[in-house]
């Protein structure tokens, strides 16, 4: 019996492999994720704190943008990423919300960790945060407002909410209008809906001056010079010339020999190359165009003539950029010399080179009706105009989502607590333990106004009983909110705290999505990714036992 080795390990998983089950398991995934949310709830709201990340490299980030901390932060823990993507999704999607995504999402998992304490099974949870989350988004649309294009006001409210708090408050008045202005440009009409391509918004980051001589330019910001020192540096009423060809004579396909026996004949060879690059400065000339954006090369020669012509013209210029110029200028962006004609030509008010910060730039600005359009950023140093274009992104974003949708809602607080007490009646009317569950999203949500509150140096407890006495009494008590800025409780509709319905709406369909998939969770395989450390002199780490742990390459929570 001893020869067939009865008690011999089965080895399923690798040497160095981790395996943690049941409510183990469940309660690391909801620890590591409501970490990322402890990290960034500070930043919440106008008075939020700002962090600053140091990179492998020593580089420098200060920011209080949500998607930038959880992306720097460079998370291991499989559950701590479902939070870094969620914050990935609010900003692709809406553009603002991120930290309000990770937050709602960490108090979520908050309150299921306590149902799961009280021996609430994950699946109830589950079930009960669904329909919390189908009720809340009935609950957003009831009491969103309609907001249009011409709605500028209201638009300039939503981009300072966006704002407010990033590092732009110095100079928001003017960037705010900036930032409404270039979203309304740039907004197309497709099937009776607004479209808006947040791509045609060009930011440029310059460093020097101040934020508040940030500018928008109705038009595009080429990032080259002119080639000649003989062209014009400003031209005004400009017809501007798109070519996506070459100003060169071709070189023939194959190794051809050219035999010259006489220098005349050198001379006609060159006179007629040179004649060439003439006649297609001369297409150009007779097309009425006083400026060339060329995507490809332009000939020495062919740029004399330009010059000696007045024509101002810019070589090598990016796709992206001859795309964006020509829905700016309303130029055709023309593939054959030869084709060229006056109606293919666009047009702009200006266009300049300009030195700025030390580069040389090509401003094509007062487009007549810019469908692309670019904002100068400045600031002080670079970690200043960096935040600044962060904050224009969230106030773009935005912007946009609320006219594509064309709802707005009032914020600081006030609709998470007409959701939270929403909810609290819904729950009443629910059989079953999932009621607990949808009274724990109730209280989840409750988490926006406590740390506003916090923020500004209230007691939490006191605001969210003040917030819900005036939202059940009053009349118009649903748009009171948390007045950070003047420590109290106020009707927020009147101060101009708006914030588009997109941003609810994606957070709370986001959170509850990666809440319900840690829930679901109850079994962690995490292969070995490290081979096991050597062990020190004197047996140290506690025997080989300690392999498994190591090769866990971070699932634990440092």
């Amino acid at each position: 019996m001893a020869g067939q080795n009865i008690g011999q390990p089965v080895l399923i998983l690798p040497e160095g492999a981790f395996r943690s089950t049941g409510k183990d398991a469940m309660k690391a995934n909801i620890t590591a994720a409501k970490f990322v949310g402890e990290v960034v709830r500070t930043t919440l709201g106008p008075k939020g704190m700002d962090k600053m990340l140091v990179d492998d490299l020593g580089d420098i980030t200060i920011t209080n943008d949500g998607a930038t901390i959880v992306d720097n932060m460079k998370v291991e823990h499989p559950a701590a990423k479902m939070m870094v993507e969620i914050a990935k999704t609010q900003d692709k999607e809406v553009g603002d919300g991120t930290t309000t995504v990770i937050v709602l999402a960490s108090s979520l998992l908050d309150q299921s960790e306590k149902l799961l304490n009280s021996g609430i099974h994950p699946t109830v949870i589950i079930r009960g945060y669904t329909m919390a989350a189908l009720q809340a988004q009935k609950i957003l649309e009831k009491n969103a407002m309609n907001v249009t294009l011409a709605d500028r006001d209201i638009l300039e409210k939503i981009a300072t909410t966006a704002m407010t708090g990033k590092g732009a408050g110095a100079a928001k008045t003017e960037i705010r209008k900036h930032c409404v202005t270039a979203v309304t440009n740039v907004a197309v009409k497709e099937n009776g809906k607004v479209k808006v391509n947040q791509d045609d918004i060009r930011l440029v980051k310059k460093i020097g001056k101040s934020m508040a001589e940030s500018e928008l330019i109705e038009g595009v910001v080429i990032e080259k010079e002119t080639l000649n020192i003989d062209m014009p540096k400003i031209i005004n009423d400009a017809k501007i010339a798109l070519l996506d060809a070459a100003l060169e004579v071709k070189k023939t396909e194959t190794d051809a020999k050219i035999s010259i026996r006489d220098p005349s004949q050198m001379q006609k060879f060159l006179e007629q190359e040179e004649n060439a690059l003439k006649n297609m400065v001369d297409i150009v000339k007779k097309s009425g165009a006083k400026v060339l954006f060329c995507q490809k090369g332009i000939d020495d020669v062919a740029q004399y003539y330009l010059a000696k012509n007045n024509i101002l013209a810019v070589r090598r210029v990016k796709k992206s950029d001859m795309e964006k110029l020509s829905k700016a200028t309303d130029a055709n962006i023309v593939s054959l010399i030869k084709d060229m004609s006056s109606d293919d030509l666009g047009f702009a008010g200006i266009v300049e080179q300009v030195k700025i910060a030390g580069d040389e730039l090509v401003l094509v600005k007062k487009c007549k009706n810019p469908k692309a359009v670019s904002l100068l950023l400045r600031g002080g140093t670079e970690h200043v105009v960096d935040e600044l274009e962060r904050a224009i992104k969230d106030a773009i974003g935005g912007v946009a989502s609320a006219i594509e949708i064309g709802r707005y809602l009032v914020g600081a607080g006030a609709i998470e607590i007409e959701l939270s007490m929403g909810l609290e009646n819904y729950a009443k009317t629910v059989g079953g333990r999932e009621q607990l569950a949808i009274s724990a999203f109730a209280e989840a949500l409750e988490i926006v106004p406590k740390t506003l509150a916090e923020s500004a140096g209230l007691d939490a407890i006191d605001t969210i009983v003040s917030l819900k006495e005036k939202h059940a009494k009053e009349k118009g008590g649903i748009n009171f909110g948390v007045d950070v800025m003047n420590k109290k409780v106020d009707d927020m509709y009147e101060q101009g705290v708006f914030e588009p319905l997109k941003i609810k709406t994606q957070a709370i369909t986001s959170a509850t999505e990666a809440v319900e998939m840690i829930l679901r969770i109850d079994d962690v395989v995490a292969s070995s990714k490290k081979p096991m450390p050597p062990m020190p002199p004197g047996g140290g780490y506690g025997g080989g036992g300690m392999g498994g742990m190591e090769g866990m390459g971070g699932m634990g929570m440092e």
